[in-house]
């Protein structure tokens, strides 16, 4: 039986996230064909092989005597686990699985780290998390694909406040202000007017060296689940339906005045371009095992690209596997296709 090495947590503001995700893929794994070994990462970025139940994760009731201090074996293909008790035992494991978000863990930071291992990466690698988690990057990349992306300007922490207005002035109101590398929302504003940017650009440097002004694009949000590397299999277009404001943190794991319609309120020949539009993008970014693409659908029909998750939500209730749900794959299936995936074939891990 291969062993899965599954990391969770993080050093991330998104922490508490990922332990709804890991919960949700480490009780949807096939036990009879993989055998995870759980690592979670603390918010201080400790590292702990955890022997408990899954069942711990969702309340961060985790940590405490089911946990022993770990460390990666550097060694190239070695593929082993440290435990740091003073007992020199050495797990060993056959590709990893990082059920992590946002930074310090789905921007590729992880990835890299297990890359120079040898390690087979059951998902995104190191460059397309570093390229998807930066906006400002993946935006220009997607153009450069043939999918438009909003009109933007970028700014670095030590930017004048009279410099980043007339930027906003030539975009016109309203816009959005955003931290160029978060996940979930974090540190995204949406402005109405000039009086609310100075604490929509403080919001947004408190969660990243960069900001990214950006315009609103009117219509509203779909999204595709794409898994592959080769070949890609694209889940059903859904929709988020708005009521007020902008899909934010809270509306993300609340939906208090929101709604997600899976499949989406469109015409068929239209659900298509977006699923088209999801590849090239998916492609675009080198993006490989699995992702999640977000577009905008205006008004007019026209396709705008707002960003790819490399590692989105695995919740039972998270869009990704929705999508994929309503595509014919439940969510154990679902889990099963992403361990199966080429490029872990390629690099030397088989189901």
């Amino acid at each position: 039986m291969k062993r899965i090495l599954f990391f969770f947590g993080g050093c991330s503001s998104e922490y508490g996230v990922s332990l709804q995700s890991a919960h949700g893929v480490l009780t949807h794994l096939d036990r009879a064909r993989w055998q995870p070994l759980m690592v979670g990462i603390t918010r201080e970025g400790k590292w702990l092989y955890y022997t408990g139940s899954p069942d711990a994760l969702p309340d961060d009731r985790w940590q405490g005597p089911a946990c022993v201090p770990c460390a990666l074996c550097p060694d190239r293909g070695a593929r082993q686990l440290l435990l740091l008790d003073g007992s020199g035992t050495r797990l060993d494991f056959d590709a990893a699985f990082p059920v992590l978000h946002g930074r310090n863990g789905e921007d590729g930071t992880l990835q890299g780290l297990l890359e120079l291992a040898g390690v087979p990466v059951i998902g995104c690698g190191s460059l397309s998390g570093a390229l998807c988690m930066d906006k400002d990057r993946a935006h220009k990349l997607a153009q450069l694909a043939g999918v438009r992306a909003p009109r933007s300007a970028l700014f670095s922490r030590d930017a004048a406040l009279c410099d980043i207005a007339a930027a906003a002035e030539e975009l016109g109101f309203p816009l959005f202000v955003k931290p160029v590398r978060a996940g979930s929302s974090f540190g995204v504003s949406r402005v109405e007017g000039w009086s609310q940017l100075p604490g929509a650009v403080e919001a947004a440097f408190d969660n990243d060296r960069e900001l990214l002004l950006e315009e609103a694009i009117p219509g509203f949000e779909v999204g595709c689940a794409v898994l592959g590397s080769g070949e890609l299999t694209v889940g059903e277009v859904d929709e988020i339906e708005l009521s007020q404001g902008f899909f934010d943190f809270e509306e993300k794991y609340t939906l208090k005045t929101s709604a997600i319609h899976c499949p989406a309120r469109i015409p068929a020949e239209t659900a298509q371009r977006v699923r088209q539009a999801a590849r090239t993008v998916y492609r675009a970014l080198d993006c490989k095992g699995f992702a999640r693409v977000d577009l905008f659908l205006t008004p007019d029909g026209e396709i705008v690209f707002n960003e790819v998750n490399t590692i989105p939500g695995f919740t039972a209730h998270s869009r990704y596997p929705n999508m994929m749900k309503a595509a014919g794959l439940d969510f154990t299936a679902l889990i099963t296709r992403i361990i199966e995936t080429e490029d872990c074939h390629e690099n030397g891990f088989g189901a």
